[in-house]
């Protein structure tokens, strides 16, 4: 669906670029209606620049184009969420983010992402893939073991080795969630339910 353009006496959309990897938050720009259909067209985020008044190629100069991999509308129909893969640093500053880089976010989607991955495309080499093609089994004896290890690691003092042993435990975890069709999203969800009783 095309965006209300005709909402904003511009005709400027506000859109917010997302790192379609890490879901960081790179930047806001504005897009009107000429920029959005370059934007499809080209795979590649082009903005309505306010101060040249003209439409602005993200990346133009510094080669750091914005590929396009999904957009979306929000409810209204008046801006934008364009998720997107970057080819290097967003702002201007040299840095991933306009919003500083204390604008961190989970490493956790691409690890589930990587995880899938490794279930639906096996190889070899991978520790993953044998352990999904070893089965449920295996996977759940494998998290047992972490478990176990992180609580023995728990009551000693070594912070490096309890944080490695919590690493395990997640990763595993996450291997488990993947093998019965879920994600950590959907675990969330249970904790946001109980947390609202």
């Amino acid at each position: 669906m095309i965006p209300n353009f005709a909402k904003y006496a511009d005709g400027l959309i506000p859109s917010v670029i997302q790192d379609s990897d890490t879901d960081k938050v790179l930047m806001l720009g504005y897009i009107n209606q000429e920029a959005y259909l370059k934007t499809i067209a080209e795979r590649k985020v082009t903005f309505y620049s306010r101060s040249k008044k003209s439409l602005w190629l993200k990346g133009e100069t510094s080669g750091n184009f914005l590929n396009v991999i999904e957009i979306l509308n929000d409810c209204d129909n008046d801006s934008l969420l364009i998720k997107v893969k970057p080819d290097g640093p967003v702002c201007h500053t040299g840095n991933d983010t306009c919003f500083g880089e204390r604008n961190q976010s989970s490493f956790l989607p691409i690890l589930e992402r990587t995880i899938n991955d490794r279930k639906n495309n096996p190889s070899d080499a991978s520790y993953t893939s044998s352990l999904f093609k070893k089965g449920i089994n295996k996977i759940v004896q494998k998290v047992g073991e972490e478990a176990v290890e992180l609580v023995i690691e728990s009551k000693d003092n070594n912070i490096e080795l309890f944080k490695n042993e919590a690493a395990d435990l997640l990763f595993h975890f996450l291997i488990l969630l993947q093998e019965k069709g879920l994600c950590l999203n959907n675990i969330e969800e249970v904790l946001q339910k109980r947390h609202k009783k």
